[in-house]
């Protein structure tokens, strides 16, 4: 991830977006410390389009006895 301090940043917004957008990881110093992140937005996309995935997710793989999709997305495994 590079950093890139705060007044920087606000001289090159349009192009750090732009950099974003493309999948870089921004970060954004403040004194010297992180202050910030800079990612891409996640697509847009409706609930059902997500419950779809995860399903798929779910269907596609077995899971161990006891776990449950929701134990997976609290321990950000997907």
């Amino acid at each position: 991830m590079q950093k890139i301090g705060l007044f920087e940043a606000k001289q090159k917004l349009s192009e750090l977006v732009e950099r974003a957008r493309q999948g870089e990881r921004i970060g954004i110093t403040r004194r010297g410390k992180l202050a910030a992140v800079l990612v891409s937005a996640a697509p847009e996309g409706s609930l059902k389009d997500l419950f779809r995935d995860i399903e798929e997710i779910r269907t596609r793989s077995k899971l161990p006895e006891g776990v449950t999709v929701k134990d997976l997305i609290e321990e950000g495994r997907i």
